[in-house]
């Protein structure tokens, strides 16, 4: 880990969401605790699905789509988060799959600029009665083709 945040290239693709660090959201040193950035990111994801109009309802058949399973989570932190405020994070798809996705995310400084951490995350979308993998919705797809980061 680094002292500095490392700067990041202009937003190209995806969706940057505004997120806000709390004082209760440091640990005893007074940096961000690694367990609060996974945590921030999911909350920047369900904000963006909520304006796309999918709602997590504690229901799994209601929950649609949100009827999904972590299957991996990856996160490399680069540089420490040392004071409450507005923050962001940058978030993308990599693969949108049958039943699976892959996405990408940044923590980030409030413009984007600063990457304090960067991962992804794998999804698998799941069928309510058998919990056994099930295809996304046509509507979910086309919201997620709007996210798909650009090939490499």
């Amino acid at each position: 880990m680094t002292a500095e945040a490392p700067a990041a290239p202009a937003l190209s693709y995806g969706r940057l969401i505004p997120v806000t660090v709390h004082f209760d959201d440091l640990d005893a040193l007074g940096l961000l605790h690694n367990a609060r950035y996974p945590l921030m990111v999911e909350r920047a994801w369900a904000g963006l699905w909520h304006e796309h109009g999918f709602r997590f309802e504690g229901d799994w058949v209601a929950a649609g789509d949100a009827c999904n399973a972590v299957k991996e989570l990856r996160i490399t932190y680069e540089a420490p988060v040392t004071r409450p405020g507005g923050y962001a994070v940058h978030l993308w798809l990599e693969r949108l799959g049958t039943t699976g996705l892959t996405y990408g995310f940044r923590f980030c400084s409030a413009d984007g600029a600063l990457t304090y951490a960067h991962g992804s995350r794998v999804l698998v979308r799941l069928d309510p009665a058998t919990l056994r993998p099930a295809p996304w919705s046509a509507e979910f797809r086309a919201a997620g083709q709007e996210l798909l980061r650009p090939a490499r």
